[in-house]
């Protein structure tokens, strides 16, 4: 398969299996995407027709539609575009896994279900902490055209799949495995120096149209700033003093709060929240995003994690990985089995695109060595 057959494959894994707001930047990450546009219902927009069907099975153009806006718009968010011929590709490798995944609902059990359910929920908690709170996980969703109940049965239906794959496929990674993996790559669970910071920012550009203020407005941002710093080093509640004045949408309903290594944060910030001491609080700080009054929570020192703490992480990523890996062939086998037939000629696969990608939180690289923002 070319690189971008498998580019593509993967994309469209993310759009069904695993939609996620996570990884948004915030207004102190040194890159901020613009937020994609909403997409429309193509349901609004093209015939609603039967394209496959089965035993077990039957999608709609108005789902396939759906999928690939969906991608599309995702794709749109950070700056980049899907040729035509990209776009012809994508269409196949969505639908195929509109297909698989009816298929593997059909093998769920009751027990599935409520556990994909709970994963989900926390799935969902996950995201609210890693954006700063539900108001900002929302603004994310809203920017993608996506509600949280279309999420959070987003990931149900990527977890349901998981489950069905992993008994299907009687995966269960060993201690024996799960050792050596964690013995042969070290460097995955060293976590580097880190530090729990909160702040309080005041931009300094228009927060509707993103110009500079003028030098007069900006004068005033930095005498607020000033007075926080008073404030807060008097004493204030400082998450109390981030929720009522701070213009960082990724922090402010949490305080404030981060909790970051080095390389993360601008240059100036992180060098003024490793400086500090525990519970002091900053002068007035200027980045390109505006004027900022740090608090330091805590520090904590490079350490090592060890197997006991990481265990379950490497387990669910060898899960993983031997899903990509046995999942094509069975998938390929239950498809045939149910005479699956794709109506629309112009959406069958070819040997040279099928791109078969496995339904569940793929991996694209070995579990992360710390839970930072």
């Amino acid at each position: 398969m070319s690189r971008m057959n498998k580019s593509l494959a993967l994309l469209a894994a993310t759009a069904l299996w695993a939609a996620s707001p996570a990884g948004a930047q915030t207004a102190t990450s040194t890159n901020a995407p613009a937020p994609a546009k909403p997409a429309g219902k193509a349901a609004d927009l093209f015939p609603d027709s039967v394209i496959a069907k089965g035993k077990g099975v039957e999608v709609k153009r108005s789902q396939l539609d759906d999928e690939v806006i969906r991608v599309k718009s995702q794709v749109a968010a950070r700056g980049q575009a899907i040729s035509p011929e990209q776009s012809s590709l994508l269409e196949k490798q969505v639908l195929q896994q509109l297909i698989q995944f009816q298929l593997m609902r059909s093998k769920a059990t009751e027990a599935d279900q409520a556990d994909a359910k709970k994963e989900a929920a926390k799935l969902w908690e996950d995201a609210k902490k890693q954006l700063g709170g539900e108001e900002s996980l929302n603004l994310r969703l809203k920017g993608q055209g996506m509600t949280r109940d279309e999420l959070v049965k987003r990931w149900t239906d990527g977890e349901l799949a998981k489950l069905v794959l992993i008994r299907e496929l009687k995966i269960n990674p060993t201690d024996a495995e799960i050792k050596k993996f964690y013995d042969e790559n070290p460097s995955q669970f060293e976590e580097p120096e880190m530090v729990r910071a909160s702040h309080i920012l005041l931009s300094t550009r228009d927060m509707t149209t993103n110009k500079e203020l003028s030098d007069e407005q900006k004068a005033a941002k930095r005498k607020t700033a000033e007075d926080l710093v008073k404030r807060a080093r008097a004493g204030e509640d400082f998450a109390k003093l981030a929720k009522e004045y701070s213009e960082d949408p990724g922090s402010k309903d949490n305080g404030g709060e981060y909790k970051f290594p080095r390389g993360q944060m601008v240059k100036e910030f992180e060098n003024t929240a490793f400086s500090l001491k525990t519970n002091e609080v900053s002068d007035v700080v200027t980045t390109q995003f505006g004027y900022h009054v740090i608090k330091l929570s805590e520090k904590y020192p490079a350490k090592k994690h060890d197997l006991a703490e990481v265990s379950p992480k490497i387990k669910d990523y060898l899960v993983q990985v031997a899903i990509q890996k046995q999942a094509p062939e069975y998938l390929d086998k239950i498809q045939k089995d149910a005479g699956v037939e794709i109506l629309d000629e112009s959406l069958r696969p070819t040997p040279a695109d099928v791109a078969a990608s496995a339904p569940g939180r793929l991996p694209s690289e070995p579990p992360a060595k710390s839970d930072k923002k």
